[in-house]
């Protein structure tokens, strides 16, 4: 009797981000190879609502070991922000561009903003949103016709869910962490869950950026 093949975490087998990566560059690996894992990782991060120091932006896994951190620009300039490991090395800098009709990020490797360094850029979908929608693009892909990532959903109720490219297939998915302690704290905690062969580099910065567009269309 031929024995069958465990079912692969969330998809069926030979489908979705947790398939064997195709010949070539490996699959899924957007910012480091290292931020991929076989299996789901689940970030935690961590928002300290009252700050004024840089730094108040933590994400941890699930032991509470740091993973990475943001540093924040000075005196309140938002239009930079960079993802730092646990030992303080740039990973990814974030800068926004204001000029364009749609809210515009454009995430670089490392410390550069140099445009042979662009790893993706991110935008609205639409102008006016009740719900947050943001199209991801991929440095390769310079038409954007069509996106190579997407993400949906509240960013109040922390119930954001990153899709591959225009299809239902998710990434990573958003959970809110309610404790006496966080809100005792003035902490803003939630977790998202990486699937499977899913750059969690990519998806922390893209929670950054979240954090970012819902902070704009608070004080807008």
């Amino acid at each position: 009797m031929e024995q069958q093949q465990p079912y692969v975490y969330a998809y069926p087998q030979g489908t979705g981000p947790s398939a064997p990566p195709p010949p070539g560059p490996q699959a899924g690996v957007i910012v480091d190879p290292r931020y991929c894992a076989p299996y789901p990782v689940d970030l935690t991060i961590v928002r300290k609502m009252m700050t004024l120091t840089d730094g108040n932006f933590a994400i941890t896994d699930v032991n509470g070991n740091l993973l990475f951190k943001v540093k924040e620009p000075v005196f309140g300039l938002h239009d930079k922000r960079i993802l730092l490991d646990a030992s303080g090395t740039p990973v990814v800098t974030l800068r926004e561009k204001m000029v364009s009709m749609h809210d515009r990020w454009q995430v670089f490797r490392g410390g550069s903003t140099e445009q042979r360094d662009l790893l993706y850029t991110v935008k609205r979908s639409s102008m006016l949103q009740l719900k947050t929608k943001l199209d991801v693009f991929l440095g390769h892909n310079k038409e954007e016709k069509r996106c190579d990532y997407r993400v949906k959903g509240s960013w109040l109720e922390r119930s954001c869910v990153v899709y591959a490219g225009e299809s239902d297939a998710i990434v990573a998915q958003m959970h809110r962490k309610h404790t006496v302690q966080s809100v005792f704290l003035g902490k803003d905690n939630f977790s998202v869950t990486v699937y499977p062969n899913v750059d969690y580099a990519f998806i922390a910065s893209l929670v950054v950026i979240l954090d970012d567009v819902n902070r704009e269309d608070r004080a807008a």
